[in-house]
């Protein structure tokens, strides 16, 4: 028996259930995986609620790493024994073992921890498209990052300095304010106590930033336009507000024929070889040092509701991990 998270309706942090269930060997192309640690996602809280739809019963989480137990036929690239690591689809992560697409696996480096691993997988591949392909990034190129004190946004501020790239972030505290600032932001903007519209025009001398990356939906989009240079582009990854609203495409044209993505991590991976290719990108400024992924929270299996109140109520710094 092995113990897993599972939800028969959406709603809120209630329920999710832990309940024992009996796990079968892996099928073809499947491996199975003991969790040593699970990431912790706003994502989560999409599929929680029924943002994101998705047949129920279901499990939740898209980040883990751990160790293969057992492999199906036809699997090649990972073997018992293996640490390994993975981010994206299908749901299933909290759970203390599962079976899962082996495709999806990849070996994980000896210097790289578990912990460290679960944190960085889904937010490190995230902050890699984004800045390498959405847009290519350059030095003294200089963005606006919403939710700079976030898991990805810590990832972010790091990869900006390593980049060359002067790195604008948003964040709702002094604390968090100080916290992007180490972590290698050129300018952090407290929205509780400035107009981030207002200041980010005064930092660029009126000009506005070349790409805004918005993990937060509803509430900062039209502000986020408004931040953008003429031919600037909108990158939307994420809604942790809501929805952005329908809007008019002539919202574009005024402001400087901007452009406008909505991309996703499944999409930019969706071939093993980009999956590869961006994860011994990531795996390479970790293993050097120059992008750290500390674990700023904890929380038993057993708590994970308490890990979504904490994330949806802003609480959380950085990255969370559960621990099987």
């Amino acid at each position: 028996m092995t113990k897993v998270i599972q939800m028969t309706r959406t709603g809120g942090p209630e329920v999710m259930e832990l309940i024992d269930v009996t796990l079968a060997p892996p099928g073809p192309g499947e491996a199975q995986v003991r969790h040593e640690a699970i990431g912790v996602n706003f994502i989560d809280v999409y599929f929680r609620t029924g943002l994101y739809p998705q047949p129920l019963p279901a499990g939740l989480g898209m980040e883990g790493a751990g160790v293969v137990e057992a492999v199906g036929p036809g699997v090649t690239h990972v073997k018992v024994g293996d640490r390994v690591a993975y981010a994206g689809r299908p749901n299933g992560a909290y759970a203390q073992a599962r079976n899962m697409p082996a495709a999806a696996l990849l070996v994980l480096p000896e210097q790289i921890p578990f912990e460290t691993a679960a944190a960085m997988m889904l937010q490190g591949l995230t902050v890699q498209y984004l800045f390498h392909r959405t847009v290519a990034l350059k030095a003294g190129d200089t963005i606006l990052f919403h939710a700079a004190a976030g898991g990805v946004g810590l990832i972010a501020c790091q990869w900006a300095r390593v980049l060359g790239v002067n790195l604008i972030g948003t964040v709702g505290s002094d604390q968090k304010a100080a916290l992007a600032l180490a972590n290698g932001a050129a300018h952090v903007i407290n929205y509780n106590k400035e107009n981030f519209v207002e200041r980010v025009r005064e930092i660029t001398g009126g000009k506005g930033v070349s790409v805004v990356y918005d993990s937060i939906g509803k509430d900062t989009f039209t502000g986020s336009l408004d931040c953008l240079a003429p031919l600037g582009m909108m990158v939307s990854f994420g809604n942790a507000s809501g929805p952005v609203p329908p809007f008019s495409l002539n919202e574009l044209a005024s402001r400087g024929s901007l452009f406008i993505t909505r991309p996703s991590l499944m999409n930019y991976t969706a071939r093993r070889e980009d999956l590869e290719a961006a994860a011994a990108s990531l795996f390479g400024v970790v293993g050097s040092g120059e992008v750290k992924v500390p674990v700023h929270q904890r929380y038993n299996l057993a708590d994970v509701a308490q890990a979504h109140i904490d994330l949806e109520s802003r609480k959380t710094m950085g990255s969370s991990i559960l621990l099987p």
